[in-house]
């Protein structure tokens, strides 16, 4: 008997200790810390996403220190992290963006393309895609296609505007 209603007490003092962790509206500093108000795993230190930005960023040090082998490595390896990102989030415009720069500097121009028209269905008033693709245009010497990309950031009154701008006129 004795037992019972130590252990009644002990249940009854975890329930009521426990309780209080899911409150509707926890005090201003409490906001993160725990419970339903916690959105830390969102943004996950060590994602996909994120690793694929790191080794891009060692794989352009490297091939501007003509380090061209260990520079594709670290190319193959972020694309291999940014496709995996893809596949968990594919209506993700930083993936999408940063699979079709990488993919653009390995020199697989239609696969970098693709990934670029897939964020500009998504946000098609993107300035950096807008002017990254119209440098791929411009690469590929589709002027029509990359003065249409210029035609899309007139009104963005931004740097990649002039940027675009200017690479259309040296080049053509």
């Amino acid at each position: 008997m004795r037992t019972f209603i130590f252990s009644t007490i002990f249940y009854l003092l975890f329930l009521f200790n426990h309780s209080f962790s899911f409150q509707q509206n926890p005090d201003e500093g409490d906001i993160g810390t725990g419970g339903r108000e916690d959105s830390n795993f969102m943004n996950p230190k060590n994602s996909n996403l994120k690793k694929g930005k790191d080794a891009l960023k060692q794989a352009i040090k490297l091939n501007r220190k003509d380090k061209v082998k260990k520079a594709n490595k670290k190319f193959e390896k972020a694309l291999k992290y940014f496709v995996i990102a893809y596949k968990e989030t594919p209506n993700n415009i930083n993936v999408l963006n940063h699979l079709g720069f990488t993919y653009n500097i390995v020199g697989d121009v239609l696969m970098s393309e693709i990934y670029y028209q897939e964020a500009l269905i998504i946000d098609p008033k993107n300035p950096e895609i807008n002017q990254r693709l119209g440098e791929l245009y411009v690469n590929t010497k589709r002027i029509n296609l990359a003065k249409e990309r210029l035609k899309a950031l007139r009104t963005c009154n931004c740097e990649e505007y002039s940027i675009l701008k200017n690479i259309l006129e040296k080049n053509y």
